[in-house]
């Protein structure tokens, strides 16, 4: 069993480091591939062991090697996020289909955590890939009228998450929500089906209202990044499904 563990850590460890390119790249239009992991600072292109997640991190001091340049804590801490989440996956799951779309949901957790709180950009090309990969898990999972429900459930909530969007932008005279929370709310639909998607809405507000009321305080710009209060609500969700659920059905009298 612990290899499995540290099977699941390394692998997470090695995705949170292409997260991490992914999601500073990406927003910018740059190519994930060219150029090649390098120093932002002096442009060094970095040899393979300066490239080992986390531990190069740990044996550079946290600096280039060549300039001397600090290093972001984003990097290491990134890649051990995900490597913990990964095994945390397992842990709650075992050895089954919600493992595989568990490590699904962490992908996009992680990416849109970068993209969105560096650049305000939740990606199109990661929620794509995300809804192609949890389809296929979900058939596997449950067969095609269990697919189907999940893909129903994803347009119904873009749909209200759509709606919600319409109605704040004419109420407060500017935009409410981004496009991007509205297409990520389908990828959620699909992930937790519609019942589970509506407390996914009113938890991710809930998580985002203090530090919205933070940011006013501090009277700067109003637009905060909803996107990772969203897959914050997801992850929790998804994680502790049977419990959300028990609570819809004592609120519906079931």
């Amino acid at each position: 069993m612990y290899v499995i563990y540290i099977s699941l850590f390394i692998i997470g460890i090695i995705l949170g480091s292409f997260y991490n390119v992914v999601g500073l790249r990406l927003p910018k239009n740059e190519s994930i591939i060219s150029p090649g992991s390098h120093c932002v600072n002096c442009n060094h292109k970095l040899n393979w062991y300066e490239l080992i997640p986390v531990f190069s991190y740990i044996f550079l001091h946290g600096k280039c090697r060549t300039c001397k340049q600090k290093i972001s804590w984003q990097y290491p801490l990134i890649e051990l996020l995900t490597g913990v989440l990964f095994v945390i996956s397992f842990l709650l799951f075992g050895i089954n289909y919600d493992t595989l779309i568990s490590l699904v949901l962490v992908s996009i957790v992680i990416t849109t955590f970068i993209s969105d709180c560096k650049y305000m950009v939740i990606l199109d090309e990661v929620l794509i890939i995300a809804s192609i990969l949890l389809l296929i898990l979900l058939y596997f999972q449950g067969g095609l009228i269990y697919t189907f429900r999940h893909l129903l459930s994803g347009l119904l909530l873009f749909s209200t998450m759509l709606l919600i969007k319409v109605v704040g932008d004419h109420a407060f005279k500017q935009e409410s929500l981004g496009w991007g929370d509205v297409k990520l709310s389908a990828v959620a639909g699909i992930l937790l089906g519609f019942k589970l998607g509506t407390i996914y809405i009113f938890l991710g507000a809930v998580l985002a209202l203090p530090y919205a009321i933070y940011q006013t305080i501090r009277q700067k710009n109003s637009m905060i990044p909803f996107g990772p209060f969203l897959v914050l609500s997801m992850i929790i969700i998804f994680w502790n499904s049977g419990l959300f659920l028990k609570f819809i059905n004592i609120l519906m009298g079931v």
